[in-house]
């Protein structure tokens, strides 16, 4: 995810001596990883709420709450959130044939979308 990342318009690398970091430059605002891990009926679960339009992801999420994560998970999802929540980034991945496969491609969000997917947090 991380190319995917870095070739976004709206992020910029910032590279120093001892750091490297990636600012969401609409609002100049660091962007931090997140990875969360899911067993399989999470992750499941995880897979179906991203698949579904937002507002009807901020209905189950707050009907049902948010999926439960877990240590070494068969589910992986790697996040990149903007300090003022403004921007995400995120990859959903399965373990399989030893290692962690993408389910589908990175998808960006900005403005009032990230904070749809920041209830997944």
């Amino acid at each position: 995810m991380a190319a995917a990342l870095s070739a976004y318009q709206h992020i910029e690398i910032k590279k120093s001596l001892f750091s490297t970091k990636a600012v969401y430059t609409p609002t100049q605002s660091r962007a931090r990883a997140i990875v969360l891990e899911y067993s399989p009926s999470e992750g499941e679960r995880v897979e179906r709420l991203l698949e579904m339009p937002l507002d009807k992801m901020a209905a189950d999420i707050q009907e049902k709450g948010k999926p439960a994560t877990g240590v070494n998970g068969n589910f992986r999802l790697e996040l990149c959130l903007s300090d003022d929540r403004q921007f995400c980034a995120l990859q959903l991945f399965r373990f399989g044939d030893f290692r962690y496969n993408p389910v589908f491609e990175p998808r960006f969000y900005e403005g009032k979308d990230v904070e749809t997917i920041a209830l997944l947090l």
